[in-house]
């Protein structure tokens, strides 16, 4: 299986729709469960301009353990382009191909490894998914807050405490943030 993703740059990004998408689907953050699959992208506008994009689309790769096969647009030459492309996804495919990672893959990787082992009270399904892929190569040993999350993990597992929290612990996690904003509405 290989993934081809398709949008239009606008307001130099993949679009609101695609990064509602992007951010609701909720299968390749913290478990990277397309993880070894080839990916490409169709893309319409002046991608070669877009340098931070052109750094999302790889760290996206990266981090996820895929092979960017590459990036088609159709600025110069699309059919030469997705031809390409497409003969680095059947290679891919054909010879399972998936590259070492880089500072990208495996900084993005460490920041979630770390993360997951501090919440896993809390996030179980990705601490399952993180051992049974052997993510944890470092495992960190802070027990106290391991303990809270474990805790706040049993909490959040009863409706009606969880009903009762509402939006609270969003408001919470927002907070220190909102410290930063409003000093800075005060300069």
């Amino acid at each position: 299986q290989s993934i081809v993703y398709a949008f239009t740059i606008r307001d130099h990004s993949m679009g609101a729709r695609f990064i509602m998408y992007d951010d609701r689907q909720f299968c390749n953050g913290h478990r990277t469960v397309t993880m070894g699959m080839p990916m490409g992208y169709l893309v319409s506008g002046d991608y070669g301009c877009e340098f931070n994009l052109q750094m999302i689309l790889e760290g996206r790769a990266q981090v996820g353990g895929n092979f960017l096969a590459g990036v088609a647009t159709d600025q110069t030459d699309p059919n030469g382009e997705i031809d390409r492309m497409a003969q680095n996804l059947c290679y891919a495919l054909e010879k399972g191909y998936v590259p070492p990672r880089n500072f990208y893959g495996i900084g993005g990787m460490k920041v979630f490894r770390d993360l997951i082992w501090l919440m896993q009270g809390m996030m179980k399904a990705d601490h399952k998914f993180y051992k049974a892929h052997g993510q944890y190569d470092f495992p960190q040993k802070q027990w106290p807050t391991m303990l809270k999350m474990y805790l706040v993990g049993a909490l959040l597992a009863n409706p009606k405490l969880k009903s009762k929290m509402g939006n609270k612990m969003n408001e919470g996690m927002l907070m220190p943030y909102n410290k930063v904003l409003q000093q800075a509405d005060k300069e």
